[in-house]
């Protein structure tokens, strides 16, 4: 029997986050927690495994919020910086566990060299800096994280391939605008589908909300949940109204168990 599986929203923002440095935009100025959006990533939890999708500037605070106190692994989706910006932040981890393991597309993993070479030089290292263990990953490999087996997921983020996940009956996807026939084949028959919805107007790399409500239909998952949202979306209290029953905006600190 598969044992449960617990996700938290740790960020649920675009790449700015919400409010916006300096924005007077209204959901920017809004008072409701729920319009607060840290960039995205989730928390996976089961038995005694914690695993995060992505590690993005806001990582330290996400943790030191959760009560995070050991990381098993971290799965990149792809190499921007609000998806990847708090490796550094793994030193803690580092420091208690040893070599972090890091699940990642080769392109991925390159960037991350090239820009946090420091955390991969094999000799002569900082004393400071943390290690990490390369798991490379592409989208035609099942892979395991604990005991769980991972499905990646490719989609197109404009003209850059990112990577989805779906362990057990859940599927996270974010930063995606067209995902091809077969791709969606290993999303079918998931029930809690997470995916990116940014604004109401067109975007060239991003599902907006009514491309991301037409996947979730073709999907047709038991209950899908959206994220890497910008204030353009409007406020969360009036677009959670106008949503399908079975579809929500996620949150930060937002927890859903499987």
């Amino acid at each position: 029997m598969k044992s449960g599986l617990k996700i938290t929203f740790l960020g649920t923002g675009t790449s700015q986050g919400i409010p916006v440095i300096g924005s007077t935009h209204p959901v920017c100025l809004s008072n409701d927690p729920r319009d607060k959006r840290l960039r995205v990533s989730v928390l996976l939890t089961w038995e005694d495994y914690n695993y995060v999708i992505d590690c993005g500037p806001d990582f330290r605070q996400q943790m030191l919020t959760n009560k995070v106190d050991k990381l098993n692994g971290i799965l990149f989706t792809h190499e921007h910086s609000d998806h990847t910006a708090g490796i550094d932040d793994i030193r803690p981890y580092f420091f208690r566990q040893g070599d972090i393991p890091i699940y990642a597309h080769e392109r991925v993993i390159n960037s991350l060299k090239r820009r946090f070479d420091y955390i991969f030089e094999d000799g002569n290292k900082y004393p400071g800096a943390p290690s990490v263990a390369i798991n490379q990953i592409d989208k035609d490999l099942i892979f395991e994280i604990g005991n769980k087996q991972v499905v990646p997921i490719e989609a197109l983020h404009n003209r850059l391939k990112v990577l989805g996940y779906r362990i057990d009956n859940f599927t996270y996807l974010t930063d995606v605008k067209t995902i091809d026939k077969e791709e969606i084949e290993k999303i079918k028959g998931t029930k809690i589908l997470v995916v990116n919805a940014l604004r109401l107007d067109p975007h060239h790399s991003h599902f907006n909300l009514k491309e991301a409500l037409e996947f979730v239909a073709l999907i047709n998952p038991e209950k899908a949940y959206f994220t890497h949202i910008s204030h353009l979306l409007g406020f969360h209290a009036e677009v959670e109204q106008c949503l399908p029953e079975n579809v929500h905006l996620a949150y930060d600190n937002l927890i859903i168990e499987i």
